[in-house]
């Protein structure tokens, strides 16, 4: 048998994303010994464009504000929603939680760039072009095969592997810990538009999420970028999607087209860039760690794009990760359920009642309600822009409940 190649490290990170650079930079600050491995090259396309006010919370604490700041991404202070002639929109500098007031709309392909940058400029090790094909758990410590792009293999042996890989979801392929999402199975058509939007109404420091006219569960993403583009989505169950034609451009201009307040925004719009879509996004697992391992973002779950919480949670989960696997390099006892998954499944869970909210309507009625005191429009700016670990707050700390009593409340009034 030939003798395989074996390297040796404390911490080994799967993928490069937002969530893998995260993690790997705080570990490397505090001392620990650092590789990242990601399949892809960067910069390389992604979605998941427009970031909420908690994610820099993490770009923060990872010491790489500075260099996003600089980076001339798209300023961005909150979120508008339209549906008909209705318009709500909300302010991130005016929320229950003292967060953040403004966050950035980001071209992915350059942002993940910048933050895995930034992790190898704090010394942690990132090889690109690389592949993980086999992981063995059973051993002492975790051995990973790693498949480079010229054909030749290495193992390397870790103390601890953090799986970042996004929708690669290396691990819970390889480990068979894939389990099925709770949520219908919907499809996002999108691309990126040169907008020349001339229209006054239209706030370029905003998410705009425009709902279809007659199917409230059809619902439009509009992101705008400070060099004059826009992302532009789509997301619909698969239902709608019959009969359509398959050409995805035609596609996601006829769904716009059915939209007038949306058709109007885009109306100059040039259409330069041949759409993309993905499809059965939404996934889960049957456990966020193991011996040797935890799982990060969308490796772990991902649930949709409406509120854009995927790289929040992915930015968390790193966070609370990081923190958990300093201690326990350190030699102290940790215990990951209750201070890693349970923690984390709070704020997602969260997440999850306003998303199923809002394809049953009700948070949407909650969002256009114009009748709703000051106080609880800050609490639902809080969620929207990211803080839903805030349990102070009485919209995270009793979602479904809270969230039944507005929408009762809204319903009574004719107005």
């Amino acid at each position: 048998m030939p003798t395989v190649e074996m390297e040796r490290r404390q911490v080994m990170v799967i993928g490069a994303g937002p969530s893998g650079a995260i993690a790997a930079a705080l570990l490397k600050r505090k001392g620990h010994d650092v590789l990242m491995i990601e399949r892809q090259h960067f910069p390389r396309f992604s979605i998941g464009e427009s970031l909420l006010s908690h994610c820099l919370d993490f770009v923060e604490e990872a010491g790489m504000l500075e260099a996003v700041n600089a980076a001339g991404f798209q300023r961005k202070n909150g979120a508008a929603f339209a549906w008909g002639d209705q318009y709500s929109a909300f302010d991130f500098g005016d929320t229950f939680t003292n967060g953040k007031p403004t966050t950035f709309q980001v071209q992915r392909a350059d942002f993940d760039k910048l933050l895995a940058d930034q992790a190898e400029l704090q010394g942690v090790d990132v090889r690109y072009g690389e592949a993980i094909v086999s992981a063995d758990f059973s051993l002492p410590k975790p051995q990973l095969d790693v498949l480079r792009e010229d054909g030749s293999q290495y193992r390397v042996e870790a103390d601890f592997v953090l799986d970042a890989s996004g929708y690669g979801r290396v691990l819970p392929r390889l480990l068979d810990l894939e389990a099925p999402s709770n949520f219908p199975v919907r499809q996002a058509v999108f691309t990126h538009v040169e907008d020349c939007i001339d229209s006054p109404a239209f706030d370029r420091e905003k998410i705009l999420i425009t709902t279809h006219p007659t199917q409230r569960d059809i619902w439009f993403w509009t992101i705008p970028f400070s060099n004059g583009r826009c992302s532009v989505g789509v997301v619909a169950a698969a239902e709608h999607f019959e009969g359509r034609t398959e050409n995805l451009d035609d596609c996601l201009r006829g769904f716009i087209a059915e939209t007038p307040s949306l058709a109007g925004v885009l109306n100059n719009a040039v259409w330069d860039t041949p759409a993309r879509t993905i499809g059965g996004y939404s996934a889960n697992v049957k456990t966020l760690h193991g011996p040797g391992f935890a799982l990060l973002g969308n490796a772990a779950e991902f649930l949709d794009p409406v509120f854009s919480s995927g790289v929040t949670i992915a930015m968390r989960s790193a966070s609370m990760a990081a923190g958990v696997l300093h201690r326990q390099l350190q030699g102290e006892s940790v215990d990951w359920q209750t201070e890693f998954a349970e923690p984390l499944k709070r704020g997602v869970n969260t997440f999850r009642c306003y998303v199923e909210g809002w394809y049953a309507g009700t948070f949407q009625d909650v969002i256009f309600y114009q009748g709703g005191t000051a106080e609880i429009r800050r609490m639902i700016s809080s969620i929207l822009a990211g803080y839903a670990w805030d349990e102070r707050n009485p919209f995270v700390s009793e979602p479904k409940r809270r969230l039944r009593m507005i929408s009762d409340l809204c319903a009574q009034d004719p107005t």
